[in-house]
């Protein structure tokens, strides 16, 4: 039985029927579309296109307006977060995940950043905690009390990373209570 969808689409134009088959094509090799068909499984480790979802996290953490206007995927960034924190990955791979978080706690905070926490949780290490306790020190009020909080968050595995743990951290941390994630 044919979908209304098809359908419709039989009584496109044929010019329009190549205009979208062309524009599903050249969105296969854009980002995020590019990142949508991805295989399924735990292991985005050894998905070829592990370098093109981090250089859309990337992307999204260093130039978030320019990343809003062109490519902006909530769900896209959310998965792609997800997927890295489940994964094993080389050094390199680690390095420029640690390289991310970075990045994040040292900004005002985006619709799922506090996935990342997931993100440092599998990559904990010396280097990352000793990148995080610099931003703690920083002059930027949001690195200080986000990283902080990562940190804390790295100390207690078993803790979720929830909105009220945010909001009960905050409230234990007094000094910090006037700005909220």
């Amino acid at each position: 039985m044919e979908s209304v969808q098809q359908a419709w689409r039989r009584r496109y134009p044929l010019g329009r029927q190549a205009a979208r088959r062309n524009y599903l094509e050249a969105l296969r090799y854009s980002l995020p579309g590019g990142l949508w068909d991805r295989p399924t499984g735990p292991d985005i480790s050894m998905w070829p296109g592990l370098p093109y979802a981090l250089c859309f996290l990337e992307w999204e953490a260093r130039y978030p307006h320019e990343w809003t206007r062109h490519a902006k995927s909530w769900g896209t960034k959310e998965s792609l977060i997800r997927d890295v924190a489940a994964a094993h990955h080389d050094e390199t791979v680690r390095r420029k995940l640690v390289e991310l978080i970075e990045t994040i706690v040292q900004r005002p905070y985006r619709c799922k950043d506090r996935e990342y926490v997931r993100v440092a949780r599998a990559v904990d290490s010396r280097d990352l905690r000793s990148r995080l306790e610099r931003a703690a020190c920083a002059d930027n009020p949001w690195a200080q009390r986000h990283a902080r909080y990562v940190l804390w968050l790295l100390d207690r595995p078993e803790v979720p990373n929830t909105r009220h743990v945010w909001q009960t951290w905050l409230a234990a941390h007094p000094e910090r209570k006037h700005q909220l994630m």
